[in-house]
């Protein structure tokens, strides 16, 4: 990976040290159920330019930093050694949103599949203390709003659909794709990795209360 970055905005160092965090978020989150088969996908930003993505069909208790593909924000690889996730352009549009994020994770956890087939077109979480793992939120008494999308093979329009949601939503923390999973984000990759524990959480206790 080293060979394609010195004419660009990022150093080999930095490429290194985001694709160890790509890494170890997909050993843990393949440990946790998260990530069945191959599926999810995690990115990381590089620079204002560029992002470091899991590479398509990898799974990913077994990453390994040759797993990674450097895009830039139109989702354009730099080599075509690798080929990166079908979902980059919903990751890229998140970093060209919002300047400050760091880190993108997309999972496909029961919880998070079996809440986004039960509910419509959001699912309202409130009263819950862990609330308060989310920037802005300082109290249990709050409602956090989570968007659900349908599902689209036709990754553009589902993006598009996407951006219509947040641009009068921007303090939103993450979406749900129905039958397939989230997508939460973060300033770091220990924010990302912060909220997306948050939400499982709060996804299982959604799911104990259907149950009871």
């Amino acid at each position: 990976m080293s060979a394609v970055v010195n004419t660009l905005n990022f150093t080999p160092e930095t490429l290194h040290k985001r694709a160890r965090e790509l890494v170890l978020a997909g050993w843990s989150f393949y440990d946790k159920g998260w990530v069945p088969a191959t599926s999810g996908n995690f990115s990381a930003r590089l620079s204002d330019d560029y992002v470091a993505i899991t590479a398509s069909g990898r799974n990913k208790g077994a990453l390994t930093e040759d797993d990674i593909v450097v895009v830039d924000l139109a989702g354009q690889p730099l080599h075509a050694e690798l080929k990166s996730s079908a979902e980059t352009l919903l990751h890229t549009a998140l970093y060209r949103r919002f300047p400050d994020m760091g880190a993108v994770l997309h999972t496909h956890s029961m919880n998070a599949t079996l809440l986004s087939r039960h509910h419509g077109s959001a699912l309202h979480l409130e009263g819950y203390e862990l609330l308060k793992a989310f920037p802005g939120v300082a109290t249990h008494d709050t409602q956090l709003v989570i968007p659900i999308f349908a599902n689209d093979q036709d990754i553009p329009r589902l993006q598009r659909r996407v951006d219509e949601y947040l641009d009068p939503h921007p303090a939103t923390h993450g979406y749900l794709i129905a039958g397939h999973g989230l997508y939460t984000w973060g300033a770091t990759m220990a924010d990302a990795r912060r909220h997306l524990e948050a939400f499982e959480f709060l996804f299982q206790c959604e799911l104990h209360q259907l149950k009871g």
